[in-house]
């Protein structure tokens, strides 16, 4: 009877490994992409192209955000923030407007709060948020702390828990590696976005 029994047991695991191995390989398993430690992103459905820095100092990637005001939607956190596009000068011109023209607003859920030590300043709580973007041909969403890089070479940071989730290694000696390119829009285009905000 015992024998039985474990030839019944055998077999069932013999059988769903056979079905587990039939699947689509999990993000670990399968072959990582390399990108470069700079690299073109665009953000949501606006389209907006940005440069973004890959660092694995960094577990939560950040966007650049001013103006962050937290309101109240369906009993929900939500945040409103802006992307000025003059800070970083990323988005392809065709000359009829300057980029410091042209704001993008923002609202999204709360997913969480974060409490930022700073060195010789006072703490800083920031909001972080869930973001669609596309980087190298391909869609991706990770969470996003919302600060002020305007001050910064790159209005977006990358950081390990995208790299770990999406199975991503970065060649730090390299930048603009991707070799697919994400849709974007021109500054005009984004102008007539639902989300931009004109003087």
């Amino acid at each position: 009877m015992r024998s039985v029994v474990l030839t019944a047991a055998l077999t069932t695991l013999v059988l769903t490994s056979t079905t587990l191995s039939a699947e689509e390989p999990s993000a670990s398993a399968r072959e990582p992409e390399v990108l470069g430690f700079v690299e073109w992103v665009v953000m949501e459905s606006t389209e907006v192209r940005l440069k973004a820095r890959l660092d694995t100092g960094a577990k939560t990637s950040s966007l650049h955000a001013v103006n962050v005001e937290p309101f109240e939607k369906n009993n929900e956190d939500w945040v409103r923030f802006q992307l000025p596009l003059g800070d970083h000068e990323d988005q392809p011109s065709e000359g009829e407007l300057a980029h410091e023209d042209v704001i993008l607003e923002f609202e999204r859920p709360v997913h969480r709060t974060v409490l930022i030590k700073r060195k010789g300043a006072p703490s800083q709580r920031r909001y972080v948020v869930n973001m669609e973007f596309c980087i190298s041909g391909n869609l991706h969403e990770t969470q996003f702390s919302l600060a002020d890089r305007g001050n910064f070479s790159y209005p977006v940071l990358l950081g390990r828990r995208f790299m770990r989730d999406d199975n991503i290694l970065t060649d730090s000696a390299r930048s603009f590696i991707a070799e697919k390119e994400c849709k974007f829009s021109t500054l005009e285009e984004l102008a007539q976005s639902p989300k931009a905000l004109l003087p």
